[in-house]
């Protein structure tokens, strides 16, 4: 039996056992597929707490996994020491150099809304209810994809916890090898405690959506593809085809209904944005026009992203290039009138800014891509173990030779073989962070990745 008196005794937060009161409540993800059941549940407070909790599993043998906001929760974590980051939620902003100060534990809404206040925003991903840190680190691409590159492009330092307990800086001048990992290599490195991040100047853009009904979701989806073959290199766009159900909290107008959403977002002037959107508004009758000039801090709006915790089963993989052609494998399967068990089929188009990297280089997987594509299953458990993979599967195939040679950590949905991991990298930084890990984690204490 472990002995954790001693850990409590060292640790300001919570550090609870299994049956311990709370100990469910502590360890609760965003995804709410399983129930996490490790050996010792640390609520961190600091970056001390952090840095004992690593020393404890460290002596004991056990194993690390961290977890903010639970979003990229792909399995149930049954042993070792399990540390919640969501308490590390401080957030400052110095406008004059335009750097954010996060904890560990934030998630976007409240870094967006702070920034804004100075006229500023955070590079982020759709959703404002993801956590920061886990998204940076995966790469992170959002709806400023294309004329802002990958979210971890605008992050100056790390502050983390390495394998010997040691709470260090990485940055461009400090631990480089380690930030460069940081900056897309996901897990298996560190416990990160802080990050600081550049913002951007953009108090407001013009965005949004245009979605198209059922008898139009082909013809609008067709005119997108062909739209995205020339887009300006500002332009961030995705095309999303939405299954909604019948059900009451679904409001009137979507209820019941196939559609597909054309997703628009343009970091300039706003009539210069609407004369970039013509060409999409002449594609096909408009069912909901919500695009035109909106606040930065508004962002989230553009993808609607669900904001509450679920249970939910997600796919996904990056594509080299889309054409007519991939446009009708895919609606074989996802077309209005398709027996098809996934409420979202979407594709992004990346590129431009995404392509380049950061002067001193980044570990993000996924820069030779330009598109992301990925399901999200009906949220039934039931179908989660057999139907969804097996229709998945059978669409991944279909769609592959538009795939791309790499994949991105934070699209790749559950990893489960050490052929898909590898896959979220180029061959070339897949080795460098296997020797950065080894470097940093000889002994593998930061649990990450199939064995």
């Amino acid at each position: 039996m472990i002995e954790v008196a001693e850990l409590r005794s060292r640790v300001a937060g919570p550090v609870l056992t299994r049956g311990d009161e709370g100990f469910d409540d502590e360890v609760l993800a965003w995804i709410r597929n399983f129930t996490h059941t490790p050996d010792i549940a640390v609520g961190a407070t600091s970056a001390a707490d952090v840095v004992e909790a690593v020393k404890f599993a460290k002596a004991n043998g056990l194993a690390v996994r961290v977890q903010g906001t639970g979003h990229g929760s792909e399995s149930a974590v049954t042993d070792g020491v399990l540390i919640l980051t969501r308490r590390l939620n401080q957030i400052s902003i110095d406008p004059a150099t335009r750097i954010a100060t996060l904890g560990a534990g934030v998630y976007w809404d409240p870094v967006i809304a702070a920034a804004a206040e100075h006229g500023l925003a955070p590079i982020t991903g759709s959703s404002g209810t993801v956590g920061a840190i886990g998204f940076l680190l995966g790469g992170g691409l959002g709806p400023l994809a294309r004329s802002h590159g990958f979210a971890s492009d605008h992050v100056r330092s790390f502050e983390v916890v390495t394998a010997d307990g040691e709470l260090v800086r990485a940055s461009v001048a400090e631990h480089p090898d380690l930030f460069w990992a940081l900056r897309g290599g996901k897990g298996g490195l560190a416990v990160v405690t802080e990050v600081q991040l550049e913002l951007v100047e953009l108090p407001t853009l013009y965005g949004g959506s245009l979605m198209y009904d059922a008898e139009n979701i082909e013809p609008a989806f067709r005119a997108w593809v062909d739209y995205t073959a020339k887009a300006d290199p500002r332009v961030t766009t995705s095309a999303v085809i939405l299954r909604m159900p019948d059900l009451p909290f679904i409001p009137e107008p979507l209820r019941g209904h196939t559609l597909l959403s054309v997703r628009f977002a343009f970091p300039g002037d706003p009539s210069e944005g609407e004369a970039l959107a013509a060409p999409l508004r002449a594609a096909a009758p408009v069912y909901i026009d919500a695009l035109g000039e909106m606040p930065a801090s508004a962002i989230g709006a553009i993808h609607n992203d669900p904001p509450d915790p679920t249970v939910g089963w997600t796919r996904g993989h990056l594509l080299a290039h889309a054409d007519q052609d991939f446009t009708t494998a895919l609606l074989g399967f996802s077309g209005f009138g398709q027996n098809f068990p996934f409420v979202a089929t979407e594709v992004r188009h990346i590129g431009s800014a995404t392509a380049t990297d950061v002067p001193s280089g980044s570990a993000v997987g996924g820069r030779c891509a330009n598109y992301t594509f990925n399901l999200v299953g009906v949220p039934n458990p039931a179908l989660f173990d057999t139907v969804l993979p097996a229709a998945s599967d059978a669409v991944i195939t279909a769609i592959s030779p538009w795939a791309s040679a790499e994949n991105n950590v934070n699209f790749g949905g559950k990893i489960e073989s050490r052929d898909a991991y590898a896959a979220m990298w180029s061959p070339a930084i897949f080795s460098r962070l296997a020797e950065v890990r080894e470097a940093y984690d000889p002994e593998g204490l930061f649990a990450y990745g199939p064995s």
